[in-house]
């Protein structure tokens, strides 16, 4: 069976079309979505086929890290334990192109969790689409980068989106469109669960992410 591919405007998406993708999604589906970085693999945070899927597709081991895909600071604070310090950072950093990683309440699902560090990471994308679908959904989008198994990153970076599309047009429910290039950087990786914040992964954000630090005189371990 093919996905069913749905177009959206990535800055007006069609509201009655959130709303169908919502239903689907709330309903099992897992989708290919795009974000303010790359497109993403992901279901709703409670849908355990849909996660076992995911890792199929993505040929992922036990160690993964899965990010959930939040609204607000009050969506993350629901699931993940924050300090201070973590709150006031994370404020002044979304809506934005990064992942933070957290140690999870008891309301994330111990599936989804590392499962040695019981830690997650947590996302509020500074993007039309996902800001309305996770709107509309009323729950976490359990996600990770969409990538092509059998790619290195060398030949993946070179992948367009009707490719990419085409590879995995079998094994989603859903395609959502947003008709641009695909995005070839990947958000930077924050882990917040020690005494300072570390970076994990470089990428978007990292001027905006070391002049926010400055301000709040917290040191950055790398």
């Amino acid at each position: 069976m093919t996905a069913d591919k749905v177009k959206l405007h990535p800055v007006t998406p069609h509201q009655k079309r959130i709303f169908e993708l919502a239903d689907r999604i709330r309903n099992g589906a897992v989708a290919l979505l795009p974000t303010d970085s790359q497109y993403a693999l992901g279901c709703e945070y409670t849908n355990k086929k849909g996660l076992e899927r995911i890792r199929q597709i993505r040929r992922l081991d036990a160690d993964h890290l899965f990010t959930l895909i939040c609204d607000s600071l009050s969506g993350i604070s629901r699931f993940a334990h924050l300090s201070d310090a973590n709150f006031k950072l994370i404020k002044r950093l979304i809506p934005g192109p990064y992942t933070f990683v957290l140690p999870a309440t008891k309301e994330v699902p111990r599936l989804l969790l590392h499962p040695r560090r019981k830690t997650i990471g947590f996302r509020v994308p500074e993007y039309p689409i996902c800001e309305k679908l996770i709107e509309e959904l009323g729950n976490p989008l359990l996600t990770t980068t969409a990538r092509i198994p059998d790619y290195q990153d060398g030949e993946f970076a070179s992948v367009d989106r009707e490719e990419l599309f085409h590879k995995l047009e079998k094994q989603v429910d859903v395609i959502i469109d947003n008709e641009q290039p695909l995005h070839s950087s990947q958000t930077t990786i924050l882990d917040l669960t020690g005494d300072e914040p570390m970076v994990l992964r470089k990428g978007i954000g990292m001027d905006r992410l070391e002049d926010t630090l400055s301000q709040i005189n917290i040191e950055l371990q790398e």
